[in-house]
C-alpha cells in the first residue's frame, strides 16, 4: 500500500524554511540590533563620565592657581610695630604703602579705631593687607577723616622760612614755659608769604625732631584734641587767664578734651601730620579757640616770665 505504513520524511517547505530561517535570522539579527542599542546606550552612559573628569581637573587648576595667589599675596603682607613718634602718614611713607595713609588706616581701621591720629607704641599694623569685605561682597567703604574741632586753613607750615637761633626758654614761677626744649624758631609770627591763606603766618615754627615732647604752656582745660585738617593733629587749651593755645603737626595727643593739664605737662608729641614740609611744632596764643584770632606767641610767653 503505498505510503501505508511508512512515514517518508516531509521535504522542507521552501518557503516554510525561509521563514524559520528568516526567523532565525529575524533572531540573530535581533542580536546585533540590540548589541548596537546597547552600545550606542552605553556610549551615551559612558559620554558624562568625561566631563566630571574634565570639571575635577579645571576644578583643581582653579584651586592651584587660588592657592599660588594666596601665597603670593602672604608674601606681600607684613606686620609693623608701631614704636614711639610714628604717625600713619609717617609709617605708609617709610613703608611704601599704596595709597599712603588713608590705605594704611583703611586696611588697620579696626585695630587703631574711629580717629586715625590716635596711635600708641606697640600697636601692631598689617602692611599690604586688603580692606576686608562686607557680608555683600562689597569692599568696605574709605572711613572718612574725623570731623575737625574746629575750621582749619590751608597752613603749609614752611619749616625753613626763617631761621632764627634764639636763647633757650626758661620756665617761669608763674607755671607757664616753653612748648618745647630749646625752643628755636624756624618760622617767626606773622612772616609773609602766599603760603598762608590769610597772608601771614598766624603762629610761631619751632625746631622740633619726630617724636619731640610737646607742653602745654601754662595752666589749663583742653579744648580739643585730635584732627583738624590742614593742622593735623593738634590740641587746643584754654588757660585761667582766658586765652588760648594751640599746638598743631603731632604725631601723637596724651590728652583729651576735658582734661587738666599744669605748665610743663606733656601734651603730645612733635610730627609733621597735616599740611607740613617737615617735622616741627606750631604754636600759637589765641584770644579764641578757632583759627582767626591769633595773637603774638612769643609776646604773651614773656608776658608770663618765659623768655623766648
Amino acid at each position: 500500500m503505498p505510503g501505508k505504513g511508512k512515514h517518508r520524511r516531509p521535504r522542507t517547505n521552501p518557503i516554510t524554511r525561509g521563514f524559520v530561517v528568516a526567523g532565525t535570522g529575524g533572531a540573530a539579527i535581533a542580536i546585533p540590533l540590540i548589541g548596537a542599542t546597547g552600545a550606542h546606550a552605553a556610549a551615551q552612559t559612558a559620554a558624562p563620565s568625561v566631563a566630571p573628569e574634565r570639571a575635577v581637573s579645571a576644578a583643581h587648576t582653579t584651586a592651584a592657581a587660588q592657592t599660588a595667589q594666596q601665597a603670593a599675596t602672604a608674601k606681600t603682607v607684613k606686620t609693623y610695630s608701631v614704636t614711639a613718634g610714628d604717625y600713619l602718614a609717617k609709617i605708609a611713607e617709610t613703608q611704601k604703602v599704596s595709597g599712603g595713609w588713608q590705605k594704611l588706616y583703611e586696611d588697620n581701621r579696626e585695630a587703631v579705631g574711629d580717629n586715625p591720629s590716635l596711635i600708641h607704641p606697640g600697636l601692631k599694623l598689617t602692611i599690604g593687607a586688603k580692606a576686608k569685605a562686607s557680608s555683600e561682597g562689597k569692599a568696605e567703604a574709605t572711613p572718612k577723616k574725623a570731623t575737625p574741632a574746629k575750621p582749619a586753613p590751608a597752613e603749609p607750615a614752611p619749616e625753613a622760612d626763617t631761621t632764627a637761633n634764639e636763647p633757650a626758654a626758661q620756665s617761669a614761677d608763674s607755671g607757664y614755659t616753653a612748648p618745647v626744649d630749646g625752643a628755636t624758631i624756624t618760622t617767626p609770627y606773622r612772616a609773609a608769604g602766599g603760603s598762608w591763606a590769610s597772608g601771614y603766618h598766624t603762629g610761631v615754627d619751632f625746631a622740633a625732631a619726630s617724636g619731640t615732647t610737646v607742653k602745654s604752656v601754662g595752666p589749663g582745660t583742653v579744648v580739643s584734641a585730635g584732627w583738624a585738617g590742614s593742622y593735623g593733629n593738634e590740641v587746643v587749651i584754654k588757660h585761667d587767664d582766658g586765652q588760648y593755645s594751640q599746638y598743631g603737626h603731632l604725631s601723637s595727643l596724651s590728652v583729651s578734651a576735658g582734661q587738666r593739664v599744669a605748665g610743663g605737662d606733656q601734651i603730645g608729641l612733635s610730627g609733621s601730620t597735616g599740611n607740613s614740609t617737615g617735622p616741627h611744632l606750631h604754636f600759637e596764643i589765641r584770644t579764641g579757640p578757632s583759627y582767626g584770632s591769633d595773637v603774638d606767641p612769643l609776646a604773651y610767653l614773656r608776658e608770663h616770665g618765659v623768655s623766648i
